[in-house]
């Protein structure tokens, strides 16, 4: 089984959260945190940068390393990880999702990818003390 190593962004802005759904593959549909797979020799904050700037044409600050998820679906085994980042600039492009959403962090009823369900759990818990 292929393991898959990858950075996830948390975006916070005013007290609220970016999620953004997948348009493709066999997770599309469902909201994430956004993020990539790691390029060689790339820090996870160089690889978060990097990869929110294709995604979205837009710059972030690290703020801080949250956690690492680990999660085995179907088809490949899923290293994630995540920091807590802020945005440079409000204007986005989507590129490589169908929609983006700002979300209350405490909002019940998203469809998450299953890894993201226990990367939001862990938000919780260590930046909400819930």
């Amino acid at each position: 089984m292929k393991t898959i190593k990858v950075v996830a962004a948390i975006i916070e802005q005013n007290g609220k959260i970016m999620i953004a759904r997948r348009s493709y593959g066999e997770l599309a549909g469902f909201w994430e945190f956004p993020g990539g797979k790691y390029e060689e020799r790339e820090t996870g904050e160089q690889a978060i940068k990097r990869e929110i700037e294709e995604e979205f044409d837009v710059e972030i600050d690290v703020e801080r390393y949250l956690c690492t998820i680990e999660h085995q679906y179907d088809s490949f085994y899923l290293i994630m990880d995540c920091f807590i980042c802020t945005l440079r600039s409000e204007e986005l492009v989507l590129h490589d999702h169908s929609a983006i959403q700002w979300i209350d962090p405490l909002e019940e009823n998203i469809e998450w990818c299953p890894a993201d369900r226990k990367v939001i759990s862990e938000y919780r818990q260590k930046e909400m003390g819930i």
